[in-house]
């Protein structure tokens, strides 16, 4: 690849979807602008890869360079700024607050959750320890002084991956979507309306319902999430897909690295077996998701993604590049292949002692039954993004909870207000 991994979704069209993240973390206490500022500015220190503007080479092609103005802190407001304008410094990054809400938006195109989930952590322990004038107890997260990790800035590359034979061939059947909901969120200006809710559950009662039944956190919401949907798919369809994200960093050889590329996992459920015994489902979605992320299978899907951005380099001009990503991304391409949900979890994270000052965090994304799992302390939280106005899912869901004694607290919804980007043309 001619370009940094952190450039290539900066091509792909925002008509429908926004591809930024925005990060909502609810404080105990009303948040202090003044405070935040500095506490953004001060962490931004240790992650200088996100301190960057976007320029456009003699090929028309991205190039993040460095930016050294001040990163953007600002009141929330309905319409947000666009990442990389002059409202934001051109900085890919800005945070605004309101009340007891922390929000830090960020494009997706520099990395996903575990590239800005230490960001985020350092941000908020920054903003702590100027507020309430302590130095919060926290080893696990990074400090504004903290030297990057060995490989946090690498790229990946082909020569990364591995060259063996798959050890399965990928199949993934055909799923039912909420053709409906998404036909109305994405082009009904009546009904759209991107929101998420919030789903604040008992750790304990998770972990010990997972650990009975031979599941994962994750694969344990791919079960009840599939379950909740189950009712509101066409009968004609017999299997329900569960999609998520993998970052095969690791096996690459670069475990540290901040970027972003993907290859994705998509566990089937027969809706018949569906409300079977929750152990031989745990057992089988674990399974598929153990020879799914074999290296073997991830990487030749990550050759894929390398291949699409060779692809795109070589072709001249920012309208060609762009148009060629619109036809063949393989997230939102013709060839685009997606489940009936997709389902995220980063993993647990130590927040120490800055976890008694937040009551919850969230990553707020594009899509529609489109699931963010994170971690605080004893709590583990469901973010359920949408892009129309209808409590049934999230209901749906509690009642899948509390089948299984799984205490959990709603909120919202929440309206999604993801900014967009302006790029150079």
């Amino acid at each position: 690849m001619k370009y940094s991994v952190d450039t290539y979704r900066l091509y792909q069209s925002e008509k429908m979807f926004s591809h930024t993240v925005r990060i909502h973390v609810r404080m105990r206490d009303e948040v202090d602008i003044s405070v935040l500022e500095k506490a953004v500015n001060n962490a931004m220190k240790r992650y200088p890869y996100f301190a960057v503007r976007v320029t456009l080479d003699d090929e028309g092609g991205y190039v993040l360079r460095p930016n050294d103005k001040k990163i953007v802190v600002m009141t929330t407001a309905k319409k947000t700024p666009r990442l990389g304008s002059k409202a934001v410094n051109e900085h890919l990054i800005y945070a605004d607050c309101e009340g007891k809400d922390i929000y830090l938006n960020i494009s997706h195109t520099m990395c996903g959750g575990k590239g800005f989930q230490p960001w985020v952590m350092t941000t908020i322990w920054e903003y702590v320890k100027e507020k309430y004038d302590v130095v919060p107890d926290a080893p696990k997260i990074w400090k504004p002084d903290s030297d990057l990790l060995p490989g946090e800035t690498a790229e990946p590359t082909m020569e990364m991956l591995s060259k063996e034979e798959p050890i399965i061939k990928r199949k993934i059947e055909k799923s039912p979507v909420l053709a409906l909901d998404y036909l109305n969120g994405l082009i009904n200006p009546f009904k759209r309306k991107p929101n998420y809710w919030i789903f604040v559950i008992d750790q304990a009662d998770l972990i010990k319902v997972a650990k009975q039944n031979d599941s994962s956190v994750i694969t344990f919401f791919f079960i009840t999430f599939a379950r909740a949907l189950n009712h509101y798919f066409s009968k004609k369809y017999k299997t329900i897909v569960g999609e998520a994200a993998h970052n095969p960093r690791e096996s690459m050889g670069i475990p540290n690295t901040h970027c972003d590329f993907l290859s994705h996992v998509y566990v089937n459920f027969e809706r018949d077996r569906l409300d079977g015994d929750l152990e031989m489902l745990g057992t089988m979605a674990r399974g598929q998701i153990i020879l799914q992320t074999d290296p073997s299978v991830s990487h030749a899907e990550i050759r894929k993604l390398f291949s699409l951005y060779e692809a795109v380099d070589k072709e001249q001009g920012i309208k060609n590049k762009r148009k060629y990503m619109a036809k063949h991304s393989l997230s939102t391409g013709d060839d685009a292949q997606h489940g009936s949900f997709i389902l995220n979890y980063t993993g647990w994270t130590d927040w120490g002692e800055v976890a008694e000052y937040i009551d919850w965090y969230a990553f707020v994304i594009e899509g529609h039954c489109t699931v963010e799992v994170t971690a605080l302390a004893d709590k583990i939280i469901f973010g359920l993004m949408q892009l129309v106005d209808t409590d049934k899912y999230a209901l749906a869901f509690q009642e899948e909870l509390n089948k299984l004694g799984v205490s959990c607290k709603i909120e919202g919804p929440y309206p999604k207000r993801l900014p967009r980007h302006e790029l150079p043309q």
